[in-house]
């Protein structure tokens, strides 16, 4: 591994984010009524792109916004470009990233699109929304203007083919109606809300959320780790894993998700009873097991489209012997080109032999062979035994290499460190299967009965 790499600079990068950041002030103000500070980041995102395709049109959009006179083609010009940028740094930091690890990365196949093109008309109205959030800014939002996302979105969720879409819509919406009215925000989220914004708008372009028809996987699934996220309403699980092809070709790095929603008073060990049903993956990735699968649903991306009848519990499988073993020869996966941001960047890699550091009130940081590596343990869930602290103790690393603010840092995933003298693995996601640990059964006991409880008080609310 070429840990050198991990704070060498990237050409291009600080220029391009330069050209996001400017045009991400712009829309703090909105384009209604745009002043001079605001043409002059409208400039700086047409000139990052003055050498590319997207040179005319988006030059005649920075134009037309300046003058208070942007229409919905010149928005999702403007949208187009900043993805385009934003996909040019992706691009540039997994070059890094396969230069750091040394492993191949998959190159991008030519499965058939999916044709079908559902709900223009719901589109156009979700793309008439966000025209008019742009006009007035993060500043200029009120409940009212807010408030215009609901219908849209209530038009969108009954077609499952436009969820994606309309839990994006729903999420930007409820997380502007939180901070309305926009004119007392003391700190805006600029390039959060920039990037729902781009997205949300790009996805409503006629064709853009078509997807290739996945192909099948048949082989081995060896897993690494599972990267449990939580939000207030929401909670998902992303198993990254090994997968062996039986028919002997090169392994390849996958990844399969499952998502609940889940109530306020469901936290900790307890999120587990939520996702555990809805993917038997999830209690072997807990066990320590492989899987054997058949005819997998899989996407160019590398992302399973799990179905519980297409797989069954295989042999114990350690991820550390997996990852010394495996993991250097295995493919990275490719991205699609609408998730191309440095956001989504999370490869798995394995680190031993390093030295740690922790300062007070400063982040821990991993030194291996001399160079740097900061350690993510925010990340680290309360739904598993792994804690900042045994990642501290540890001397071997399974985790998942991200960008954020500007460095590479590590999300850890499990550790081996040492207990009374014997060599212990502990994985973040150890009780995705359940546990005999205090802790994790108080928390898994605490789920079940306010999961009780809330069903009992739905199913009054629906006898009513």
């Amino acid at each position: 591994m070429r840990t050198d790499l991990f704070t060498d600079p990237v050409d291009g990068l600080d220029e391009a984010l330069a050209a996001v950041d400017a045009f991400d002030r712009v829309l703090v103000s909105g384009l209604l009524r745009p002043q001079p500070a605001q043409a002059a980041g409208l400039a700086a995102l047409a000139n990052a792109v003055a050498g590319t395709p997207l040179a005319s049109l988006v030059a005649e959009a920075a134009d037309k916004a300046a003058a208070g006179a942007a229409g919905e083609d010149h928005f999702v010009a403007l949208a187009a470009a900043r993805t385009a940028l934003m996909g040019s740094v992706h691009d540039a930091l997994t070059d890094r990233v396969a230069d750091i690890t040394g492993r191949p990365r998959a190159e991008r196949g030519t499965q058939d699109p999916d044709t079908d093109a559902p709900g223009a008309n719901v589109l156009a109205a979700a793309r008439a929304w966000l025209c008019d959030l742009a006009r007035a800014g993060w500043q200029g939002i009120d409940h009212e203007l807010v408030a215009g996302a609901a219908p849209v979105v209530s038009a969108m969720l009954p077609d499952p083919r436009l969820r994606r879409q309309a839990t994006l819509l729903d999420g930007f919406a409820a997380e502007l109606a939180a901070s309305c009215p926009g004119a007392t925000l003391d700190r805006v989220p600029e390039r959060r809300w920039a990037d729902l914004w781009t997205r949300a708008l790009m996805l409503t372009v006629p064709g853009a959320a078509r997807t290739p028809v996945p192909s099948t996987a048949t082989g081995r699934l060896l897993p690494l780790g599972v990267d449990l996220q939580e939000h207030a309403t929401a909670v998902q699980a992303q198993v990254h894993a090994v997968f062996e092809p039986a028919d002997g070709t090169a392994p390849r790095l996958v990844r399969a998700a499952v998502s609940a929603p889940k109530p306020d008073t469901v936290v900790g060990a307890g999120l587990w009873q939520l996702l555990r049903p809805r993917m038997s993956l999830l209690a072997a990735a807990g066990e320590g097991r492989a899987m054997e699968l058949d005819a997998m649903p899989v996407t160019i991306e590398g992302d399973l489209l799990w179905d519980d009848q297409r797989a069954r519990t295989g042999e114990p499988a350690d991820p550390f012997a997996t990852a010394r073993v495996i993991l250097s020869t295995t493919t990275d996966g490719v991205t699609a080109p609408l998730d191309r941001h440095p956001a989504r960047i999370a490869v798995p890699v394995f680190l031993e032999g390093y030295e740690t550091e922790h300062e007070a009130d400063g982040p821990l940081t991993f030194t291996v062979a001399g160079h740097r590596l900061a350690v993510d343990t925010d990340r680290v869930p309360a739904a598993g035994p792994l804690t900042p602290e045994a990642v501290a103790a540890s001397g071997a690393c399974l985790g998942l290499l991200r960008w954020d603010a500007g460095e590479f840092v590590l999300q850890p995933l499990a550790v081996e460190t040492t207990v009374r003298k014997k060599t212990v693995a502990v994985h973040a996601g150890a009780w995705a299967g359940g546990t005999d640990d205090k802790v994790g059964a108080r928390a898994e006991k605490a789920a079940t009965d306010s999961v009780a409880v809330l069903r009992e008080r739905a199913g009054k609310l629906l006898r009513a």
